[in-house]
């Protein structure tokens, strides 16, 4: 038995904690994660617009779409000396977690990065930054690699009367998946930021288009609710678009929210706290969904408006409901690095109260609009009345038709539709794990297995029963087997087997077709049964990404890659098991339907099939010892 000491204890200093696990500060290593980075410098310069000191922000796409640089004509990040840590507050807020201006709100009165980590984590997970300073009459640079200086600070004797901080920086790909940013997800997000700012110029350069787009929109919030029902392609039930706009200053807090009411069947809001999206929404957006019920259905209540026997629920109020909630707060609770979702108890009640009358008010004084907005919801609550209904029926029959205990790990898919439902049996629970996050939880269900299954050619009927993999995959399945197999009530209409992609994961694979060929044979005939194939290899060459099945794949990629370009680096990893990859990895490559590579299983040669498995998978070994002898020379490379 090893030891456990306290020279076991490993203490990561600076920014090596971030490098170590930066999923904790950005939320992975994918391409979500990898734009956080330019949202993190982005956000800083917005924090000194919402606070006065700037007003227009640029930023530019490199041709090698693996750098970007930030600039804003703010008042400059300061570059005198820190008084404790003695050396240039650049430096500090650079290189140190838990460093800003943002504690106290002397400097920023509301601010998207509270917990001093943006800048810092960037500079940490990039191979290079460069950031520039004009302050007090001058341009300052330093340098930085991974996270630590790489020059000091100097003053590059070019005076100016302009402010303001400029951010170059190339994120390392020993870190991300990929360093290649997206320009049209860039675009978009930062015309969103212009809508949220009234006012602020946002111009975004792409040097690898040649392009460039500025972006300013007085009307602000109203303006983007407009572009996203447009972007819908659905028509308002009114032509009044609700808005206020409210500040209270002793508090430091700015309220702007826009709603209007659509023929859309689903609701659509974006939240924003000092800037960045709440995609998890949280508090503020609790308190808005308060205020709309209230609202209306007091307005409901007073006209009687509710005929008898129809029930008014809050989803149908907000049926069709599109709405922009943009708050500005001193102090926002974010839930983790990433702010996705706010926490502060006191938004809700604020939102809520200030939503709340003004929308009343607005029913009232608007006849013609709030007669439209009551029709449209109890036409939500009567369809979703009568759905229920049927669905109810639909239901009762699925239930007897479904009737079975299912496996506790299996992750099932919502869909109840079995000709879109995909069943992934897939080997150990690391990659289950994987395939669960990266799923589409609507139609695909996964079902990890624990090492290999028994031998369906070998073993008993009773065995197999009493086997936990395959009664679990039985169950799951829906079916039966043998004798009690009913297709007719199979679950899901693609049953794929998603093995590794080595001579372990082969075995398991042929484990379960034998077990699908002599217990639930229909299913293989009727096109049901299924093999994945995950890449071996990921191959990164410039701004391309290709994967390889096999090192056959593998070679004749690179043999193309080089024909066209002799001197292109190409860099190469190599997957030990589907366990070691991103569930954003697993998705693109294995499980999406669009892009994935997956095998359907047949029986092309009945009687040749029969004796395949009968002599490979049965008793008699010396079938197995023949066949082994006959093709040992052809195998080049045996994976052991």
């Amino acid at each position: 038995m090893s030891s456990y000491s306290g020279a076991d204890i490993i203490v990561l200093e600076g920014l090596e904690a971030v490098r170590k696990r930066p999923g904790m500060y950005i939320g992975g290593t994918g391409k979500p994660g990898l734009h956080h980075l330019l949202w993190e410098i982005v956000d800083n310069g917005v924090d000194e617009a919402v606070n006065g000191h700037a007003d227009c922000i640029e930023v530019t796409l490199h041709k090698d779409a693996a750098s970007v640089t930030v600039q804003d004509n703010g008042r400059g990040i300061p570059v005198d000396p820190h008084p404790q840590k003695k050396i240039p507050a650049l430096e500090v807020i650079l290189t140190t977690l838990h460093s800003g201006g943002k504690f106290e709100g002397d400097q920023y009165v509301t601010s998207g990065g509270l917990h001093g980590v943006g800048a810092s984590v960037v500079n940490a997970l990039s191979k290079e930054l460069v950031a520039r300073v004009k302050r007090g009459g001058t341009t300052y640079e330093q340098r930085f690699q991974r996270g630590r200086p790489a020059s000091a600070l100097v003053d590059l004797n070019k005076r100016t009367r302009l402010t303001g901080t400029s951010i170059y920086f190339a994120p390392d790909p020993q870190i991300f998946d990929s360093v290649a940013f997206d320009a049209s997800q860039i675009r978009a997000q930062l015309e969103i930021k212009a809508y949220l700012n009234r006012g602020l110029r946002i111009i975004f350069r792409d040097e690898n288009q040649g392009e460039e787009v500025e972006f300013v929109h007085e009307g602000g919030i109203v303006d983007y609710l407009g572009h996203l029902i447009q972007g819908e392609g659905v028509f308002p039930v009114h032509p009044e678009i609700f808005s206020i706009q409210q500040d209270t200053f002793e508090n430091a807090v700015r309220l702007e929210v826009a709603l209007q009411w659509t023929e859309s069947t689903r609701e659509c809001v974006k939240s924003y706290v000092n800037g960045i999206p709440t995609n998890d929404g949280g508090t503020h957006e609790q308190g808005y969904k308060d205020a709309v019920r209230t609202a209306v259905r007091s307005w409901m209540d007073t006209h009687n408006a509710i005929p008898r026997g129809v029930e008014v629920t809050s989803e149908d109020i907000r049926e069709g409901l599109f709405a922009v909630i943009n708050m500005f707060m001193s102090e926002p609770q974010f839930q983790g690095q990433t702010k996705d979702k706010l926490n502060n108890p006191s938004a809700r009640s604020l939102v809520s109260g200030t939503v709340r009358v003004a929308l009343e008010q607005f029913l009232n004084s608007h006849p013609s609009a709030s007669d439209a907005i009551g029709t449209r919801v109890l036409q939500a609550a009567r369809a979703r009345q009568a759905s229920r209904a049927a669905a109810k029926s639909v239901r009762a029959k699925a239930r007897q038709r479904r009737r079975l205990m299912l496996p506790g790990k299996l992750a099932d898919c919502s869909s109840m539709d079995p000709t879109v439902g995909e069943l992934f049996i897939v080997e150990g629970d690391s990659a289950g794990g994987s395939a669960k996050q990266g799923r589409d939880r609507k139609t695909q269900a996964v079902l990890p297995l624990r090492g290999k299954v028994l031998n369906a050619e070998q073993a008993t009927t009773q065995k197999l029963r009493n086997n936990t993999e395959l009664s679990n995959v039985v169950q799951a399945l829906g079916c039966g087997m043998g004798d009690n197999l009913e297709p007719d009530k199979l679950r899901y209409h693609k049953v794929i087997l998603l093995m590794d992609a080595d001579s372990d994961g082969h075995h398991i694979a042929t484990l379960m077709l034998t077990f699908f060929y002599r217990y639930m044979r229909p299913l293989i005939d009727q096109g049901h049964i299924y093999i994945a194939e995950p890449p071996l290899y990921r191959l990164d060459a410039g701004k391309e990404t290709y994967w390889a099945l096999d090192e056959e794949e593998k070679s004749r990629i690179e043999r193309r890659l080089r024909r066209k370009n002799s001197r292109i680096k190409i860099e190469v990893q190599r997957f030990k098991g589907l366990g070691e990859m991103m569930p954003q990895t697993l998705k693109e490559t294995t499980l999406d339907p669009a892009r994935r590579r997956i095998l359907q299983v047949t029986i092309p040669e009945k009687t040749r099939t029969e004796t395949t498995i009968a002599g490979l998978m049965g008793r008699d070994s010396s079938v197995r010892y023949r066949f082994i002898m006959e093709n040992a020379r052809k195998a080049e490379d045996l994976d052991v």
